[in-house]
């Protein structure tokens, strides 16, 4: 029996469903049941009828499909797969804000820890930032942790005063306005598709900034045929199945994800097998959590 049959057979065993990013490798893409961003994959887990869900991503995502079903079991294929960015925010910044603004939303990015979350008005992800923002009746926005995404989201709402904390993703600021220059002048005929955790030099030379699947369905469905795509190459794996005559570019070599590669078959078989790194968390704690992320899903439609 294949990795994949294996997995299929305990899926339907254990009523379990596999929710995966689109940063994880394309052979854990494939047995996944549900492929997305963190917006649609936070609206799966609300949905979903299954027992048990295997989210296929990092703590954050797992922590959320907590708080969104806390009747159901959550498990995480590698306990120790984690997203630096969503520790780059203290609560005693988010206090300090308050302090100093009557008039204020703290607007925190589901790139977060869930402790963080109990600390905010809204969870936002990079698919609906702008649009929740906009319509927050707060005059005052402090965004956290992504900073290039606070400053993404200024740039679309300008009448909003926002303000943002130093946090940020790794491997969207390792991607330099330099890198993109030159590798625009080495594909001169390639399109430019960068999410906004990217630098803003970065996002203002683009020709389309979104979100991953935003991303995916610009790529898909443009009359070009080349890009040069600004984040994670775990992208592309759906670009290819979508639209397989594309032609696609990194703008550096090592768009990867180091903690999304943690996330292996191997390690789903065994947490559907053996019921391990399932994601626990005190009742009272994801009450607090839950009101931030359904508000997102409320204010999103």
């Amino acid at each position: 029996m294949s990795k994949q049959e294996k997995i299929k057979q305990l899926k339907k065993e254990k009523d379990a469903i596999i929710l995966a990013h689109y940063y994880v490798d394309e052979e854990v893409q494939n047995v996944a049941d549900y492929i997305g961003d963190s917006f649609y994959l936070a609206k799966v887990a609300n949905q979903t009828d299954a027992k048990a869900i295997v989210f296929a991503g990092v703590e954050f995502m797992g922590e959320s499909a907590k708080i969104l079903n806390p009747e159901k079991r959550v498990f995480m294929p590698d306990s120790f797969a984690d997203c630096p960015m969503a520790h780059m925010v203290t609560i005693k910044e988010i206090k300090e804000m308050r302090e100093k603004y009557d008039d204020l939303a703290v607007v925190c990015y589901i790139n977060s820890t869930a402790e963080i979350k109990t600390y905010a008005d809204v969870c936002v992800t990079s698919a609906n930032a702008v649009k929740i923002v906009k319509n927050l009746p707060q005059k005052n926005i402090f965004f956290v942790p992504d900073q290039n995404l606070g400053d993404f989201v200024r740039q679309q709402v300008p009448e909003k005063n926002i303000m943002t904390n130093h946090g940020h993703c790794p491997r969207h600021t390792n991607i330099s306005l330099d890198d993109l220059l030159k590798a625009k002048e080495k594909y001169p005929d390639a399109k430019v598709a960068v999410h906004p955790e990217c630098q803003s030099g970065v996002v203002n030379a683009a020709d389309y900034v979104g979100s991953t699947s935003g991303i995916i369905q610009f790529v898909t469905n443009s009359e070009d045929m080349e890009f040069i795509i600004g984040t994670v190459d775990g992208v592309f794996a759906k670009i290819h199945e979508l639209a397989p005559q594309k032609i696609l570019h990194t703008v550096i070599d090592h768009q990867i994800c180091p903690n999304m590669k943690k996330v292996t078959l191997d390690k789903i078989i065994d947490v559907l097998e053996n019921e391990t790194n399932e994601v626990l968390l005190d009742n009272d704690f994801m009450k607090k959590a839950f009101k931030p992320l359904e508000k997102m899903l409320e204010l999103a439609k």
